[in-house]
């Protein structure tokens, strides 16, 4: 019997259980800290140790496939310094040019528009960013693709750094109603199988 969860992962984790980095272990943290996991659950996907949200685990290798197939949609909250424009989200919606491993790739077209926080994300754990580092901004993000610190990338191509970035919605799978650092066991994903763009 396979196993699946569902995660708000706390930035400062890393999406993993065990480090190949065996000197460096004492430095990071793993989500096994935050649930007693079954054992041979995987993180489907990744979010870097900066990035928050909701983070997908099974015991499934054929799940995990299925939920990072290009069908899949993956939703993220982007704060970012300066003050977005539309003008802005139409260029991350038709596809900005990012380097991936060494080569610059254009992403495909997504959905980019202005956005406010909800009230649900909480506090940033790595502090309120003060008036004096100037303004800020948020954007959502809807994409199909999971290129390597995609969004943060794509944000900056624009002229908008990332500050905070939050995964919001995976398929059906909202990360509303899980505080940080919360895991959920459910039965199965709810996988919203989107029309190509």
């Amino acid at each position: 019997m396979h196993h699946h969860y569902l995660l708000h992962k706390p930035g400062g984790y890393v999406s993993q259980f065990i480090s190949n980095e065996l000197k460096r272990v004492k430095r990071k943290k793993f989500l096994g800290e935050l649930h007693p996991f079954k054992e041979g659950t995987m993180a489907i996907g990744r979010l870097d140790m900066a990035s928050e949200g909701l983070l997908l685990l099974t015991t499934d290798g054929k799940v995990s496939a299925q939920v990072r197939s290009k069908s899949v949609e993956k939703e993220y909250l982007a704060q970012v310094h300066g003050i977005i424009t539309q003008q802005s989200c139409k260029k991350l919606s038709e596809g900005v040019g990012i380097q991936i491993n060494g080569q610059t790739y254009t992403t495909l077209p997504c959905e980019a528009k202005l956005s406010e926080p909800p009230n649900y994300l909480g506090p940033n754990p790595r502090g309120e960013r003060h008036p004096k580092h100037g303004p800020c901004s948020w954007v959502r993000i809807t994409l199909t693709e999971g290129k390597f610190r995609q969004v943060r990338k794509m944000t900056a191509a624009v002229g908008h750094p990332t500050l905070r970035l939050i995964r919001i919605r995976v398929g059906e799978e909202q990360l509303e109603g899980l505080d940080q650092g919360q895991a959920k066991e459910v039965n199965s994903f709810q996988l919203d199988y989107r029309k190509k763009l």
